[in-house]
């Protein structure tokens, strides 16, 4: 056997993902706010990038002419929305006890202590307590703070008790109670992590749990009902044995209840009311986060011509520049080897971000336009029309690859006149139909369902079969699980405990009751 060299050449294909690509299908996946703080970090990075601040917009405004695309071929959105004098960028980027209603949870107390009464005699400027002669006050030590549930229950505990070891232990519990003012660790695991006795642990758990707001340390439902049920001198034996089977009160059961707790209806309605004053989340009143608002990226309205326009949110779009004459200005005054890879590789980072965010945009804006094409029936109608798509039918439409349609959808928001939606809202499973008819969207069956269900009668409460024949004769092929699981994502009771909480509110007649 020989030993030869030789020189061989071969054609092939592959895929490299250079770091410009990485950082691009980034981009493309990032939520809005992602995407702000990511375009921050490179404003701070990157010497040669800077803000552009463009005019407020005010929107959507009737009449304006903005970025956008119709259905009949409106011109393509500009790169001018993101950066002008960029250039063109080649190619695309392949819950139980719901109805509890809390009282107001009581404001913390605030003390402030009173200071000298202001001069009414003019003072040079720049004084303090009420004149001009020194540094002005720094107004934000003058802002209010929210106080946090642990601010809150730990004051509290200062004051409770001077022990050094029921503070530590107090401490200890107060940090393991999460946001809903649940206490999540257990007392046997905090004695042992503390090395203190089990009694103990279980006294200042006690303590913590007389703290306000009323309920709060509990280590389940039925013992923060009962902690507030407690203090408002209502925990006797019968609203004991109600709370002590939550689980019947979810499955309205009131027969049983009746039963258990040794009352009339009456009574058991009144118990029932209490019950549902009461708070199941005590700690939500501090520290909780804010409501986080979903912005759209893109907005649809109805153009004149009947077709429906899509045009980009240019409020939620960042607007960098590429300082050009910077970078000629320092390059040119550069000596070191090494400041000048700097600038070239800074230079070459801008222009690839403002390019990203550029393509960016488009992407966006092709595919809203493709969903709104797709599930016109929606936006003229309503959910009941919505369709069934998925992402393979859009990428096919526009030609682009299904994770690239996948990435854009994801964290991205649609403003319509039916409210600001998410991408991945319009993207539903098909439910075949009857006698060979076309299929029906998922998200349009659920609707369906909640419809025929909040028009039951107290005399006829539909159950799942009987919720399967109606849909069948609206030409729905949908089985009886189908509809089971439907019904219970949208927490809709089953049919028997629907018929009790109608009886419960008046609705029916106990004897009717039992006859069905």
């Amino acid at each position: 056997m020989s030993l030869l060299q030789r020189l061989e050449m071969r054609q092939g294909q592959s895929l490299v993902m250079t770091p410009q690509l990485l950082q691009a299908i980034k981009l493309l996946q990032l939520s809005q706010l992602d995407l702000a703080a990511y375009v921050d970090a490179e404003l701070e990075r990157n010497p040669l990038l800077e803000r552009a601040e463009a005019e407020p917009s005010e929107g959507p405004a009737e009449g304006a002419e903005p970025a956008a695309e119709t259905f009949e071929g409106a011109a393509e959105w500009t790169a001018a929305e993101v950066d002008p004098g960029r250039g063109e960028i080649d190619g695309d980027f392949d819950a139980r006890l719901d109805n509890v209603y809390p009282d107001d949870a009581p404001s913390p107390i605030r003390e402030a202590a009173t200071g000298d009464m202001l001069s009414l005699t003019p003072a040079p400027y720049g004084s303090t307590g009420g004149s001009f002669d020194s540094e002005a006050p720094d107004f934000e030590a003058t802002l209010t703070v929210e106080t946090s549930l642990r601010e809150h229950l730990g004051r509290q505990l200062d004051l409770a008790t001077r022990d050094a070891t029921d503070r530590l232990i107090g401490g200890f519990l107060i940090d393991a109670v999460d946001e809903a003012g649940y206490l999540r660790e257990s007392i046997d695991a905090v004695a042992e992590r503390l090395g203190a006795s089990l009694d103990r642990v279980a006294g200042v758990l006690k303590l913590v749990q007389s703290f306000d707001p009323a309920g709060i340390a509990a280590r389940d439902l039925a013992e923060c009902l009962a902690i507030q049920l407690r203090e408002q001198n209502r925990f006797d034996p019968a609203m004991q044995a109600l709370v002590s089977r939550l689980d019947l009160v979810a499955k309205r059961d009131f027969s049983a209840l009746r039963r258990l707790c040794g009352v009339d209806d009456e009574d058991l309605v009144e118990m029932l009311a209490e019950i549902r004053r009461l708070d199941p989340k005590p700690g939500r009143a501090f520290g909780s986060s804010g409501v986080e608002v979903l912005i759209p990226d893109v907005f649809v309205r109805a153009a004149p011509d009947g077709s429906w326009l899509v045009e980009l949110n240019g409020e939620a779009l960042p607007r960098v520049l590429v300082n050009q004459s910077y970078y000629a200005r320092v390059v040119r005054g550069a000596k070191a080897e090494g400041d000048k890879a700097f600038l070239s590789e800074a230079l070459q980072t801008a222009n690839w971000l403002t390019r990203s965010l550029e393509q960016r945009a488009r992407t966006i804006l092709k595919v809203a336009t493709e969903i709104v094409r797709q599930q016109d029936g929606f936006f003229v109608h309503g959910v009941a029309h919505l369709r069934p798509l998925n992402l393979k039918t859009v990428a096919e439409a526009i030609g682009m690859h299904e994770s690239t349609v996948s990435r854009v959808t994801s964290n991205k928001a649609i403003g319509t006149s039916r409210g600001t939606l998410e991408m991945k809202y319009f993207f539903t499973a098909a439910i075949p139909g009857a006698a060979g008819t076309a299929a029906h969207s998922s998200e349009a069956v659920r609707h369906r369902i909640k419809q025929l269900v909040d028009g039951e009668t107290s005399d006829d409460v539909l159950s799942d079969d009987a919720l399967v024949q109606k849909l069948r004769g609206e030409g729905v092929d949908i089985a009886r699980r189908t509809v089971a699981k439907y019904r219970e994502s949208l927490r809709i009771p089953s049919s028997i405990e629907r018929r009790r909480e109608r009886y419960a509110q008046g609705g029916m007649q106990p004897g009717a009751m039992m006859a069905r």
